[in-house]
């Protein structure tokens, strides 16, 4: 039988979301794991061992959202530079279709 768990899933995440939320506001302050701990009476190992497997969760996801907004703007730009070139040939073989049409006789 597997081990009782003394948090709740909701506690975890609460407090994750917490330390998440105090780090954004105030960056690079250190103490914010052992301060949300302690206004939710949670061990700061504990806290801090939540938030590093969090991370580790999180980081894969964004990594992928910063390639994938890369290869969509190199994509855009491919996009607009195959356009200007679309945009050349049709100059052009209207061009050359005139070149090559029949003149009247003068």
């Amino acid at each position: 039988m597997p081990a009782q768990r003394k948090y709740p899933p909701e506690l975890i995440e609460r407090a994750v979301r917490m330390v998440a939320d105090k780090q954004r506001e105030t960056p690079g302050r250190p103490g914010v794991i052992r301060e949300v701990g302690d206004l939710l009476g949670i061990h700061p190992e504990a806290l801090r061992h939540w938030v590093k497997k969090h991370d580790a969760r999180a980081a894969p996801q964004a990594a992928a959202a910063r390639d994938e907004s890369a290869r969509i703007r190199q994509l855009e730009e491919e996009n607009a530079e195959l356009r200007r070139a679309n945009e050349i040939l049709k100059a052009a073989a209207a061009f050359f279709a005139a070149e090559l049409a029949p003149r009247p006789p003068r």
